[in-house]
């Protein structure tokens, strides 16, 4: 894997976020809200979609430097598209994560971006993974990332259930969502879905006045 370059005079701008992504039954849930900030207090913008398709089923959503996460995902989309042609057939999920571990590892000391990526194969269905900002690749069935996730573990632990419809798993998101935008201060905007399933991939946007209410809000 080559060296990854960033632009130094943007290493300030991170994706201040909440990141999620959850199986359920058929298919991965793949979500995370709109802003960017500065120094963690700035918002430097509210319209950033930090779920990218790295190929036709799987995606992945970034945290922390937002021009080290977005090098990466450069280097990453190149790699599983070379080697698809090779392979004569879609990347596994499991390639994609992989590819975005050994960047992540092998450039450490130069970049702050982690990743959860998620997706749907034949090999092994729906399937989630986290690469942390060191480069460890774990598989999980829900996970959370970003400044905001801090506020929703145990909203995630209590809610989430194995084998959830898609509607279901749907709601969960976005609820897991809401919570922790109306809590961190970097996290808001915008809830961008992505729901990837043997069928292919359904694309939800949530508006911020039409994100879920709660009593303390």
């Amino acid at each position: 894997m080559e060296k990854l370059c960033t632009d130094p005079r943007t290493r300030g701008v991170s994706t201040g976020t909440t990141i999620l992504a959850a199986i359920f039954d058929g298919g991965v849930v793949i979500g995370s809200d709109s802003r960017a900030s500065i120094g963690g207090e700035y918002v430097s913008s509210k319209t950033i979609n930090k779920v990218i398709q790295v190929h036709d089923r799987i995606f992945c959503c970034m945290a922390g430097s937002l021009a080290d996460a977005q090098a990466v995902i450069k280097a990453a989309k190149f790699h599983l598209s070379f080697h698809s042609v090779q392979m004569e057939s879609p990347p596994l999920v499991i390639a994609a994560a992989s590819v975005l571990k050994d960047l992540c590892y092998k450039n450490k000391e130069e970049l702050q971006a982690g990743f959860l990526t998620a997706g749907w194969d034949k090999k092994n269905g729906p399937q989630v993974y986290v690469v942390s900002l060191g480069g460890m690749l774990i598989s999980q069935q829900v996970t959370i990332g970003g400044s905001g996730s801090t506020f929703i573990y145990g909203y995630v632990d209590a809610k989430y259930k194995p084998n959830m419809t898609k509607e279901e798993c749907l709601q969960f998101a976005t609820n897991a969502l809401a919570l922790a935008m109306g809590r961190d201060n970097v996290s808001g905007g915008v809830a961008h879905l992505v729901v990837i399933t043997e069928k292919g991939v359904e694309h939800v946007v949530v508006p911020g006045d039409k994100l879920p209410r709660f009593h303390d809000e």
